[in-house]
């Protein structure tokens, strides 16, 4: 018998992309039409689902609204809060079939995407971290190199526990997408920088390091004479990690870096007082800038 031709590949179900695109962490919104008047291509339930690069799957009755509820959705995934956009038609002739749009439609658009947040380091803060970011609504990731410390006993509102014999092992379990968030908290200075040094090599978004103004500079200085600065976006870095809050506690730490995370979630962190070095003092620690000598004072 001849080979039988092969049936083309299925389009994806959308609600399998969906689960796809929340596990990954995948930036991406859902458009539902929730209300129609007059006429329209599109009928209630209908839903389309846009990713960041502004591909999608499913329609909302395509034709003459389309195009706008994807840039609609666009919008929805940068400033990740739901929204509801009614749509109105002008009577205009659409395509071949001359289909007339002359009413509203009514979209629910809401971000699908769980924010991740990876962990690194499974102590005491640790643990108050991960309990604070999953009650945030964050996916929250520990890694560690202790099995003892990093366990799902320890850590049961976390999605994902990973020990291994080093952190250089655990890195490769770990893909992160440019909407990661990483919060580096480990034990020691050496545990620190090896693992801040693989967040700023990742595509992660956001890296967050715990720790004084000079264990900050000193761990830039170092990964500046490794060569490991190269081509990286320091303004990728927040360190010292945290809303600056004034507590010392390890739930208020824990608290005031979730703060952080959500203001840089919804855009708001920008005005808030931080613990974060300025971008001109990462240039300059790391060479990039010359610090500028202060003016003279000008004769009476």
């Amino acid at each position: 018998m001849p080979p039988q031709p092969k049936n083309p590949d299925p389009a994806p179900d959308l609600y399998e992309e969906i689960v796809r695109l929340r596990a990954a962490g995948e930036p991406a919104a859902l458009a539902t039409v929730i209300g129609t008047r007059g006429s329209t291509p599109g009928k209630e339930t209908m839903r389309l689902l846009v990713t960041a690069s502004g591909s999608f799957l499913g329609t909302v009755g395509g034709g003459c609204v389309e195009a706008d509820v994807v840039d609609a959705c666009l919008e929805v995934i940068e400033c990740d809060e739901p929204r509801r956009v009614t749509f109105r038609l002008t009577e205009n002739a659409t395509g071949e079939t001359g289909l007339m749009c002359g009413g509203e439609l009514e979209v629910f658009i809401e971000p699908i995407a769980i924010p991740q947040v990876v962990i690194f380091g499974a102590g005491h803060i640790s643990k108050d971290l991960c309990t604070v970011a999953a009650r945030a609504g964050f996916r929250v990731t520990v890694v560690d190199d202790r099995e003892s410390f990093a366990n799902a006993e320890r850590f049961p509102e976390a999605r994902l526990v990973i020990a291994g014999e080093t952190f250089s092992e655990c890195f490769e379990a770990l893909e992160l997408p440019a909407s990661a968030y990483c919060v580096v908290v480990t034990r020691g200075h050496a545990y620190d920088l090896e693992c801040t040094d693989f967040a700023l090599q990742s595509a992660a978004g956001y890296v967050g390091l715990i720790g004084s103004h000079v264990k900050v500079r000193n761990i830039l200085r170092k990964l500046q004479g490794q060569g490991r600065l190269e081509g990286v976006d320091l303004a990728r870095l927040h360190a010292p990690i945290g809303i600056d809050l004034g507590g010392g506690t390890h739930g208020e730490i824990a608290v005031a870096i979730v703060a952080e995370l959500i203001a840089q979630r919804r855009g708001r962190l920008d005005g808030l007082r931080t613990k974060r070095i300025s971008l001109q003092e990462m240039e300059i620690v790391t060479g990039r800038a010359e610090r500028k000598a202060p003016g003279k004072a000008k004769n009476a």
